[in-house]
């Protein structure tokens, strides 16, 4: 019994709102990082649509971008034991530009 005022101490309280909860579709993330941060931009690129917009960016620190690289490693070794392997974009023939104009440098 003495470990349970403990025990409610370490307990995290996480709340999410109705707007979060419904979430954002993205099929395009694009990481960038300086030596304090990496920044994920995530993308809803549409079919033919020659412009997008980021509709979620997620900033985290270096140890923090780590932790989520493993955790996202685990649960897709979690979801391929249960679904199988999930096909890799550069075996699926898709053009990036998804059937609109094409990017020039």
């Amino acid at each position: 019994m003495a470990d349970q005022p403990q025990q409610q101490q370490n307990q995290l309280n996480i709340e999410i709102s109705e707007e979060v909860s419904e979430g954002t579709y993205a099929n395009l993330a694009i990481i960038t990082h300086s030596h304090a941060e990496f920044v994920i931009d995530f993308v809803n690129v549409m079919p033919g649509t020659p412009k997008s917009k980021v509709k979620s960016r997620i900033i985290l620190t270096p140890m923090h971008a780590k932790r989520f690289m493993r955790a996202m490693q685990e649960n897709i070794e979690r979801y391929e034991n249960v679904h199988g392997k999930i096909q890799d974009l550069e075996q699926v023939e898709i053009p990036l530009n998804f059937g609109g104009p094409t990017a020039q440098a």
